[in-house]
C-alpha cells in the first residue's frame, strides 16, 4: 500500500511540475554550431563531421557540432562532440521525452566495454562551477574503453542553464528544478575522445588537457546560462 501512495504522489509531482508550474517552455538565445570555431589556437579541425538522420533522431539534439581537431605543431587528434538539445520536453508529452543521451549508455551500444569509470574535477576558465546540488566545482565523467586491442579515454559532462554536472540524479533533479522554477530545461553534453597510443594513457591525458580548454573557451554563445 505504501508503495502505492509513493507512485501516485510521484505522479501528482509529476503533473503539477508539467502541466500547472511549467506550462511555458523558455528557449534561450544562443549562436548556432554552425558558427563554432574550427581553428582554436593551433588545432584545426579540417571538416565538420555529419551524422545521418537515424542517428540524429534517435540522438533528438536540436543542434550538434562533431569534430576532429588535429594539433599542426605535434599532429595530436582530439575528437569533439557537442550535442545541445533546446528542450528535452516534446509538445504534447508528460514528461522528458527527449533526454540527452550518456555516453555511459551510448558506448557500450557501439561495442566499447567501460574499463575504468571516475569522477574527476576539471579547472578550465570559463566552466561555471560550485552550483550543483553537492556544491562542486566542475567536474567531468572520465572514462578509458576498449574495444578488441584498441584503448579510447573519454571526457563528457552536460552543460547549461549556468552548471557543469556530472551525477545523473543532479541531472534529473535539475531538469525537473529549471522546468519548474524557470521553464528551461536546455542543455548540452561536451565530450571528447583521444585515442591511447600503445597503453600511453598519460600522453592521452595531456592531448585532452591541452586541447579542452581551448575549445570550453569558446561556448558561452552556444550553452547559454
Amino acid at each position: 500500500m505504501i508503495k502505492i501512495w509513493v507512485a501516485l504522489a510521484f505522479l501528482g509531482l509529476n503533473f503539477y511540475i508539467f502541466e500547472l508550474m511549467a506550462s511555458n517552455t523558455v528557449i534561450p538565445p544562443r549562436k548556432s554550431f554552425d558558427e563554432f570555431p574550427l581553428q582554436l589556437g593551433d588545432w584545426t579541425c579540417p571538416e565538420r563531421g555529419e551524422m545521418t538522420p537515424d542517428v540524429l533522431k534517435i540522438l533528438g539534439a536540436s543542434d550538434y557540432f562533431l569534430c576532429d581537431y588535429t594539433s599542426q605543431e605535434t599532429g595530436d587528434l582530439v575528437r569533439s562532440y557537442l550535442g545541445y538539445h533546446e528542450t528535452q520536453v516534446r509538445e504534447g508529452a508528460g514528461g522528458f521525452s527527449n533526454p540527452i543521451h550518456t555516453p555511459e549508455h551510448c558506448l557500450p551500444g557501439a561495442g566499447w566495454d567501460i574499463i575504468d569509470s571516475r569522477i574527476v574535477p576539471l579547472d578550465f576558465e570559463g566552466l561555471p562551477g560550485g552550483r550543483g546540488l553537492r556544491a562542486q566545482g566542475p567536474q567531468a565523467k572520465r572514462f578509458i574503453v576498449a574495444k578488441g586491442n584498441a584503448r579510447e579515454l573519454v571526457y563528457f559532462w552536460y552543460q547549461g542553464r549556468g552548471r557543469v554536472i556530472t551525477n545523473n540524479e543532479d541531472v534529473i533533479l535539475f531538469r525537473f528544478w529549471d522546468r519548474a522554477t524557470r521553464g528551461r530545461t536546455d542543455g548540452a553534453l561536451v565530450r571528447f575522445v583521444v585515442t591511447i597510443i600503445r597503453g600511453d594513457v598519460q600522453a592521452a591525458e595531456e592531448r585532452f588537457l591541452t586541447f579542452a580548454p581551448l575549445l570550453v573557451a569558446e561556448l558561452d554563445p552556444f550553452v547559454p546560462e
